[in-house]
């Protein structure tokens, strides 16, 4: 049996850059606490409509909700958490009454559809918004930095379900089953923290045979996040492969701005009309010096220029650019919608090269810092591995709010020193302590706690 908490409150230091030294929890937003957040994802998967026959042990939102639990306990795998969901905080932390085994979690969620799923990320959303937490993150000119990017998550010559990708090996005709997604997140060349939307899967879909790409889930995600969020101001950042007339057609008929990378190699038009606009003396040279670094910031732009040869009539602003440190020179283009001149060339860069933090601080966060991103939770023969995806992503934007909005949370982080640190003495006090609340889990890491003496069952006969 859990032991019941006790608090050790003893003053130790806190080294936060802007944070004060606390001898007290600090206090945070209410309604954007870990506490808060899990009532509203509780919330969005009681109205999530159970199709399953009435009387059912498990109810649908306490699967989801135990598949949720999962990923924010960050759990190695279904295996590890089915193994000790006897114990632990289920009710008072996550609202759970009963936590599936593994096999039902799976039975249970492998017929829902991932769609499901999508207005909870918008209540979490609405949230940010109404603590105005994202404000602080607007990008340039009351927009904010949309960061796109496909990755995969799943591959294997064995396991595979009806969604799953597929490649045929032209050597041997083995075929390997794969899943990939569309990620996007609001992110800042400022901040560590990235706000995720709900990814887009690229996935087989019902009665077809060739697979999804990236540039038709694109156009699924953007109609999605227009729906979603029609009146959000956003500027999209994507590497070069996106930089086609097509997708540049999708954004501006979802009034999305963007800004593309290029390549001389897919785009030699394009360059050519750079180059003749510079001997016309139509291409603006500039340079800023960053002393304090010893950087030079080079660039070169010029607007409204044509983006290929079979789409002349599309219009585009072009931004070439060099770092220079030293002997050490980087060099990046890029295409944008948003009018070029010498005061936006600079925030316009840091934007284009800002697109990393979709691949580093999420992609990479997800695969290495104890999420196990790639790790196969279970597959399912219809939409598991969907689901638990979408799951994993929904952990990830609460624990993102919280490391953006959450002072005890950034305190007990900076005190573990690690977030796989963090994670994992989470997960311990979750199991042996009885708590009430999230916070009170963080204010035992915060505080330290005192170890409680076992107690034994003895033997009266």
């Amino acid at each position: 049996m859990s032991a019941k908490m006790s608090f050790s409150r003893k003053p130790f230091d806190v080294l936060m850059t802007g944070l004060a030294m606390y001898t007290v929890a600090p206090k945070g937003r209410k309604h954007l606490s870990a506490d808060a957040l899990f009532r509203f994802v509780r919330k969005g998967f009681g109205n999530i409509l159970d199709e399953r026959p009435p009387g059912a042990d498990i109810s649908l939102s306490d699967a989801l909700m135990s598949g949720f639990a999962m990923f924010s306990l960050k759990s190695p795998s279904l295996l590890a958490f089915d193994e000790r969901r006897a114990e632990g905080n289920w009710g008072t932390i996550y609202g759970i009454e009963h936590v599936p085994c593994d096999t039902q979690m799976r039975e249970i969620l492998d017929p829902v559809s991932p769609e499901f799923v999508r207005p909870v990320f918008k209540r979490v959303f609405a949230q940010l918004q109404r603590g105005k937490a994202l404000e602080p993150m607007v990008f340039l000119d009351g927009c904010y930095l949309l960061a796109l990017d496909g990755t995969g998550y799943f591959s294997s010559k064995t396991i595979h379900c009806a969604s799953c990708l597929e490649k045929v090996h032209r050597k041997t005709g083995e075929i390997t089953y794969y899943h990939q997604m569309l990620g996007a997140a609001i992110i800042h060349p400022d901040f560590r923290e990235v706000i995720p939307f709900m990814p887009e899967p690229i996935v087989k879909h019902d009665g077809t045979t060739k697979n999804d790409c990236e540039r038709n889930a694109a156009k699924r995600f953007v109609t999605k996040l227009r729906q979603d969020h029609p009146h959000l101001n956003l500027i999209v950042t994507e590497d070069s492969l996106s930089s086609n007339a097509p997708h540049l057609r999708t954004l501006q008929d979802h009034q999305l701005h963007y800004i593309l990378g290029v390549k001389e190699g897919d785009h030699a038009l394009l360059f050519d009309h750079v180059r003749a606009a510079e001997q016309a003396g139509q291409v603006t040279l500039y340079e800023k010096k960053d002393p304090s670094a010893d950087i030079v910031h080079r660039f070169r732009f010029v607007n409204q220029v044509p983006l290929n040869a079979s789409n002349a009539e599309l219009l585009v602003n072009f931004i070439e650019y060099w770092e220079i440190s030293g002997d050490n020179v980087q060099h990046f283009c890029w295409v944008t919608d948003l009018r070029v001149t010498k005061r936006t060339v600079y925030p316009l860069m840091r934007g284009g090269r800002a697109r990393w933090k979709i691949e580093n601080e999420t992609f990479n966060t997800l695969k290495n810092q104890g999420y196990n991103f790639e790790h196969n939770y279970g597959h399912g023969q219809k939409n598991l591995s969907v689901v638990f995806a979408m799951l994993m992503m929904l952990a990830f934007l609460v624990d993102q709010t919280q490391q953006r909005c959450c002072t005890l949370f950034q305190a007990v982080w900076a005190k573990m020193g690690s977030k796989r640190m963090l994670w994992e003495r989470m997960r311990s006090l979750f199991y042996e302590y009885q708590l009430e609340s999230m916070r009170e889990l963080l204010e035992a890491l915060f505080y330290g706690c005192k170890k409680p003496k076992p107690i034994f069952a003895r033997d009266s006969s």
